[in-house]
């Protein structure tokens, strides 16, 4: 591309206002939303409505720290030509003006207003995390099941958090330490929470609110397949054919255990299985461009199979792996609608774009639009991702042939670290992925916490963890508003009692007494997890708006899924393999014994029928 498009490609740096018609529609959807929300609605007058919310989400919830003082803030390297068509390995130049934008060792932005960001330092163990942890988290009587999904939702959602957001390495000199109540029978105390690592860039005594680093890209760019630095990337390469090493079937790890990805905390089989597949997609990619251009040079080969690959996993996310975990027809089309827009995707694969309109032909292949914020992912993001629940306690480990026991029923707490790594390397991966595709994920409610996860033991460190306590004490220490509070700032209504979170009246009743009669004390995660959900729904209303607005965003702000979403970048044959592949396809192109099951559903993350079930 010539070097006159790298200016061409940016956004303004004003945040766009709406015009009068838009603010008169904004405030009424608003107000509409108070009485009606959007999924009571019929599905048109729904799509509307969720079209209202998001712009004034865009409006008043992009909250910009990258502006804030810094002190030594990360540089992106001198452009060169050839970033205008490729990734780089650190996500810098996605921004072709601003090259330092959402790349790896940037800070979070924030949904919520930075005043609203501070952390309460005298309230970050009030109240007691492990209390709400074992009265308001716990299985009791087993898992709450998702009925209509499949285990992989739940292996898929921390296959994308690796891609997406990392706080970095805590320090261990300085951990918050959680009073035990009498009774509890915490097995090493005391318990200890380990600080998020502080954000370097802060100029040291500010008067800002906190910031924080993530280690990450902030793109949606498959960093969790090709790393994020150059390093990294080289060591996970062939070097031949473009193509991605895989180890006795198994991506490589380093000798260094302590860059083994295989002894940190968030590794477990269900995010290896899936490590795995996609490699062998990224191969299957590179194969298909080597064979329709053979003057492609390895080099070449490897950046065009990550680009498509890259959109392949956005894909899969924004029309099948959201829509299965937000089952509701108007919330199924609005997600669709991101893509290929409402002329839907048989207008848009025979006839293309039909309008540069987002609502009109979706967010792919349009322009590109900040919104007038520097894109960052941001920390209520993070936290409305905090969806533990999802995952079982028990897996029933079956063969794909027969459907007969392979390893039998086994505990989450041997397919985490490297016994998850032992698992994978001892069993065929089509029976692993068999068996996630025929039993269910939990629901993301109260009394459904995971509890292996509730005594996780680090595989790093071999200290003991309650996830359920630190997910409590991160969100507090991160700045991330309270409940009622978060409500607010989304534009949504505002509990006044604790029947008004939630319609179970046990559940209302154990939150008033955790949280001492205080509603504006109820955190984050414990008042979502306790709301009535819309029909289809494995986790709350609340958190969807966070999706409704950075769903968009991740789309709207890569020039990869935007201008550069064309045959002159991806090829002609790349843009067809993204449209014609789903998750379905990916499973069974790689594994033909999927077919009866996988391919026999309409979204490969709904609960595939067992045989004789």
């Amino acid at each position: 591309m010539a070097d006159e498009d790298k200016t061409a490609t940016s956004t303004s740096d004003e945040k766009p206002k709406a015009g009068i018609f838009g603010r008169v529609f904004n405030a009424a959807v608003e107000k509409l939303d108070h009485k009606l929300p959007w999924y009571k609605l019929p599905k048109p007058l729904g799509l509307v409505a969720l079209i209202g919310i998001r712009n004034t989400l865009r409006q008043e919830n992009l909250q910009d720290t990258s502006r804030l003082p810094a002190v030594e803030p990360v540089q992106p390297p001198p452009f060169e030509g050839r970033f205008t068509t490729e990734r780089t390995p650190d996500g810098s130049w996605n921004d072709l003006v601003h090259g330092e934008m959402g790349m790896a060792g940037t800070r979070f932005g924030r949904n919520a207003p930075l005043e609203a960001t501070w952390p309460d330092r005298q309230r970050i163990l009030d109240p007691s995390p492990r209390e709400i942890s074992r009265r308001l988290m716990t299985r009791d009587n087993g898992i709450i099941p998702a009925s209509a999904g499949n285990a992989l939702i739940a292996a898929w959602l921390q296959f994308m958090l690796h891609d997406w957001v990392k706080h970095g390495t805590s320090p261990t000199d300085n951990p918050w330490v959680i009073p035990l109540a009498p009774g509890d029978d915490w097995p090493e105390p005391p318990l200890q929470v380990m600080r998020t690592p502080e954000d370097r860039t802060s100029p040291p005594d500010s008067d800002q609110p906190p910031t924080h680093i993530n280690v990450n890209t902030h793109w949606w760019d498959g960093s969790q397949l090709y790393g994020n630095d150059l390093a990294a990337q080289s060591f996970l390469r062939s070097h031949a054919g473009g193509k991605l090493r895989l180890v006795d079937g198994l991506p490589p790890v380093p000798d260094d255990p302590a860059l083994n990805p295989v002894y940190m905390p968030g590794f477990w089989v269900g995010m290896g299985m899936l490590q795995t597949l996609f490699a062998m997609e990224h191969n299957a990619i590179c194969d298909m461009l080597a064979a329709a251009h053979p003057e492609f040079d390895d080099e070449t080969l490897f950046q065009r199979g990550r680009l498509v690959l890259s959109a392949l996993l956005a894909k899969i996310h924004t029309v099948e792996w959201t829509p299965a975990v937000t089952a509701h027809p108007t919330a199924v089309a609005g997600l669709r609608a991101n893509w290929w827009g409402l002329q839907g995707e048989r207008l848009h694969k025979r006839f293309g774009r039909l309008s540069g309109s987002e609502i009109v032909s979706g967010i792919v292949g349009g322009q590109s639009d900040h919104h007038g914020v520097p894109f960052a992912l941001t920390e209520e993001f993070v936290a409305v991702y905090r969806m533990h629940p999802l995952v079982p306690d028990e897996f029933d480990f079956r063969s794909v042939d027969t459907d007969a026991p392979t390893l039998g029923q086994t505990g989450f707490d041997e397919l985490a670290g490297p016994a998850g790594a032992e698992v994978l390397q001892t069993n065929r991966l089509v029976d692993l992925l068999y068996t996630f595709g025929t039993m269910n994920p939990g629901l993301v409610c109260l009394h459904n916490f995971p509890k292996h996860l509730q005594t996780f033991r680090r595989p790093d460190d071999g200290g003991l963890m309650d996830l359920s306590a630190t997910d409590i004490v991160r969100c507090r220490e991160l700045g991330v508003p309270r409940y009622t509070a978060f409500r607010r700032f989304l534009h949504l209504p505002v509990p006044e009692s604790f029947d008004d979170i939630t319609s179970n009246k046990q559940w209302a009743a154990e939150l008033q007494d955790v949280y001492n009669g205080d509603i504006d004390s109820v955190d984050l995660i414990p008042g979502m997890f306790a709301e009535d959900r819309p029909e289809g729904f494995a986790f709350s209303d609340t958190a969807f708006r966070i999706f409704v607005l950075m769903a968009s965003r991740r789309l709207n702000s890569d020039r990869f899924f935007t201008t550069h979403f064309t045959d002159e970048v991806y090829t002609r044959e790349g843009i067809e393999w993204i449209e014609k592949t789903t998750m379905g396809t990916v499973l069974t192109r790689h594994f033909p014994e999927l077919r009866p099951f996988a391919g026999a559903s309409a979204n490969a993350f709904a609960i595939w029928k067992r045989p004789g079930r």
